[in-house]
């Protein structure tokens, strides 16, 4: 017999090299040095090139123990170019490259977030808008929060139905992870025993016509995975809802805040629901929910982690209650939500284009700030003074207008300052008087508002 002889190691295969057929032999001995090679599990882990053709294992050549046999015997100057061994079943004076471990990969695994193609990780792939909170319009800070509301970051309203807080955009961040901004949750005034039926959620919702993607309500419904960092003074079990409001549908997961004051990132996948669709249309449709506390009410059951029919009792089982104490805050940035099993690298967005998102939502116009609002116009006898505004961005539905702050009116005798005449894409302004007028300008002070609001 002849003997294939000399290997060489690329990747998790050894190569053999090539030798030049003796003319009448079928059959051939694999070495590597001096030691035959054995325990194979299959021919298939075989790939032999004969005169430049890849040969079919099992009908042109088959494997036993050490031997490689052709089908047929082959003639003088017909050449075995090569023969690669693939997988990790070689027996004795095998490289040890042959076998492929978990220590061979940077983080014991091979994951999508490994991978960066277009296909893996779409653009815009994240449902959550402002996730990494770098947007806040109506500002910073708001003390004293008893109420639901939009009080600090974009797009996260809050919910409280016991205690009291401050709501904050925090410079408090996950080092090295690129955040800037995390939304802060301080409690200020302290509840231990709250009644049954309360609660205290931040959430964000999104609209049905954003979602038709996950295709809910069909056999194909989208996996979704939800990611984020979270940091707090108080340890424990929290839950996260995903709470369908089109069709009274919910699923319950929960995450451990393990360490004090120490951020941790948690990641949440769930599976898709085929029970009812999402409304095609810009009503909200999915909440995602941080429940922060929780009573007897929506505790008292088997937390729901698969999707059903909403059960209240079912809904926060296992919740901490952050209220319970002054010394407790909570924070979280990197919000991402996205289709599939796993997650992604957080997707940060240019601030121009994060902010546009918000302001489909709500937008300010602040007078001698970001708009020096100054109007004019003339009325005389029974005529009305108008003057239009382009919204930055279109809105979401007609926003409602309010003001905020002091405003006085010079120049009209009787008028009153009206925002009734809105559109998604404009607002006409128009001061109404009662007399004669000439002219109408706003000498509001620095900060004064106008809000424009569509919220979900």
């Amino acid at each position: 017999m002849a003997y294939i002889g000399r290997q060489s190691i690329v990747g998790n295969f050894v190569k053999l090299d090539a030798i030049t057929a003796v003319n009448g032999q079928a059959a051939y001995t694999m070495q590597n040095g001096s030691v035959n090679f054995a325990d194979y599990s299959t021919v298939n882990q075989f790939l032999v090139s004969l005169n430049g053709t890849i040969q079919s294992p099992g009908s042109s050549f088959t494997v036993s123990g050490s031997t490689l046999t052709f089908a047929s015997n082959l003639s003088t100057g017909d050449v075995i170019d090569f023969v690669i061994v693939f997988g990790n079943s070689l027996s004795a004076g095998t490289p040890t490259d042959a076998t492929v471990t978990t220590a061979k990969l940077a983080d014991d695994a091979v994951t999508s977030a490994k991978v960066s193609d277009g296909v893996l990780k779409p653009p815009h792939r994240n449902i959550i808008i402002n996730g990494d909170m770098s947007i806040a319009q109506r500002g910073t800070s708001t003390a004293s929060v008893t109420s639901q509301g939009y009080h600090a970051c974009d797009r996260f309203n809050f919910n409280p139905q016991v205690g009291t807080y401050t709501i904050s955009q925090s410079t408090t961040v996950p080092s090295g992870q690129g955040f800037a901004k995390s939304l802060k949750v301080d409690v200020t005034t302290a509840n231990a025993s709250p009644s049954a039926s309360t609660y205290v959620i931040l959430s964000q919702r999104m609209e049905g016509q954003n979602l038709q993607y996950l295709k809910k309500g069909t056999s194909s419904a989208e996996s979704l995975t939800l990611s984020f960092w979270v940091r707090s003074a108080k340890t424990g079990t929290y839950i996260v809802e995903f709470y369908d409001s089109d069709n009274t549908r919910q699923i319950s997961k929960s995450y451990t805040i393990s360490s004090a004051d120490t951020w941790e990132k948690k990641t949440i996948t769930i599976d898709g629901d085929t029970t009812g669709a999402f409304d095609n249309d810009n009503a909200g449709s999915l909440n995602v929910q941080f429940i922060l506390q929780a009573g007897t009410t929506y505790t008292s059951g088997t937390l729901n982690t698969s999707w059903n029919s909403v059960t209240n009792a079912n809904r926060f089982v296992g919740q901490v209650n952050l209220a319970d104490s002054t010394s407790n805050e909570w924070y979280v940035t990197g919000v991402q939500l996205e289709a599939g099993t796993a997650a992604s690298d957080f997707e940060f967005l240019p601030h121009d284009v994060n902010l546009k998102r918000c302001q489909r939502y709500y937008e300010e116009l602040v007078s001698n700030n970001d708009f020096d609002i100054y109007w004019s116009g003339y009325s005389g006898g029974n005529y009305d003074a108008a003057s239009p505004y382009s919204f930055k961005v279109e809105k979401r539905t007609i926003p409602s207008g309010s003001f905020s702050g002091s405003w006085t009116y010079s120049n009209i005798s009787g008028s009153t300052f009206d925002l009734t005449q809105r559109t998604k894409e404009l607002i006409t302004f128009v001061w109404l008087t009662s007399g004669a007028g000439r002219y109408y300008v706003n000498n509001g002070g620095s900060g004064d508002k106008i809000k424009f609001d569509a919220e979900l």
